[in-house]
């Protein structure tokens, strides 16, 4: 059996980093460097279903910022 037909049982949580960037990460591992908790722990499914709807400008928040200066 091929590892991507297996049953994925992993905990997920979700990780976000400065830039309003969304990801997950195992929940049991600490998060990595410049990524702090997001708000959700499940299955991956779970997770990147949050995401999707949290996560609704993928521009960084940066370039959001820049683009607010530039408005005025």
């Amino acid at each position: 059996m091929f590892r991507d037909e297996q049953e994925d049982t992993t905990i997920y949580k979700v990780v976000v980093n400065h830039e309003e960037q969304y990801s997950i990460w195992p929940a049991e591992r600490e998060n990595a460097l410049g990524w702090c908790d997001g708000g959700k722990q499940g299955t991956k499914s779970e997770c990147l279903a949050f995401i999707k709807e949290v996560w609704t400008d993928m521009r960084p928040l940066s370039l959001r910022k820049q683009m607010e200066a530039q408005a005025r």
